[in-house]
């Protein structure tokens, strides 16, 4: 089957507006219109092995979510559960963030519509980590205290039992094992900032002994206002969780912490 011939069962199936460009033996790059958000094209590129056509994305997709989500985010919590299911969806593989799928030369057109379904729909993961950024927010956060503080010294979701049987302010991560007890606050946006500095405040009133510590999703989105006077009450604070020159302080922060220093 020669080039013109692969496009246009291409173009019938994903639109007219699909293009081939040769770049060796049996191997195209499939121009579409379908795009990044920063307006790079969606990178396919096909491929005969055999009696099977591949389309691949040589990695591209998961390079451009990593510009704003590291690769250690994207292989875990939710994130990976939408990927991997687009993947089984669409019947494409994952080789190590290579986005394959593989057809036969009579299914090529509806194989190349179902892979860019497929690469769109693994792009909104990007969406995903704005618009539902409390839950993976927060299955981050947790991971990353799980990773650096011992479970039986990490107490998620914790409330004193006798100043608050009612649970109603509640610490995400309590740290005991130390001579003041670390109170840690996963803050994803202004509300949660919010509660954080009244808690705090009530556990001075209270007369707790503790010490605490914030660590933000991203600090740039808190209003003004309410981290002027969060930062009046909490001890320590980092910007950011996703950066990992963020998560390198964060970690040698709780290291020293844990051990008394």
């Amino acid at each position: 089957m020669n080039k013109d011939s692969i496009e246009k069962l291409l173009r019938d199936k994903a639109g007219a507006s699909v293009r081939l460009m040769q770049e060796g033996l049996n191997r195209y790059h499939v121009v579409t219109p379908f795009q990044f958000d920063d307006g790079d094209h969606l990178r396919v590129i096909l491929s005969q092995k055999g009696n099977k056509w591949r389309f691949s994305d040589e990695g591209d997709t998961y390079l451009h979510l990593s510009y704003d989500i590291s690769h250690q985010e994207l292989g875990k919590g939710t994130r990976a559960k939408v990927i991997a299911n687009v993947v089984a969806t669409y019947g494409m593989q994952d080789n190590e963030s290579e986005l394959i799928l593989e057809t036969t030369e009579e299914n090529i057109g509806d194989a190349l519509f179902s892979f860019l379904q497929g690469l769109t729909r693994i792009t909104d993961v990007s969406f995903l980590s704005r618009e539902m950024v409390r839950s993976t927010f927060m299955e981050d956060f947790n991971r990353c205290i799980s990773e650096i503080i011992p479970a039986e010294r990490a107490k998620f979701g914790y409330s004193f039992p006798e100043k608050d049987p009612q649970k109603k302010y509640a610490i995400d991560c309590y740290v005991n094992g130390m001579a003041k007890p670390l109170l840690i606050y996963g803050i994803n946006n202004t509300e949660k900032c919010h509660i954080a500095q009244i808690n705090l405040l009530t556990f001075e009133k209270w007369g707790v002994s503790f010490r605490s510590v914030a660590i933000f999703e991203d600090q740039e989105n808190i209003n003004r206002r309410t981290l002027a006077k969060f930062s009046d009450v909490v001890e320590k604070q980092f910007s950011s969780l996703s950066e990992t020159a963020s998560r390198d302080r964060i970690n040698k922060y709780l290291q020293e912490a844990i051990s008394g220093k």
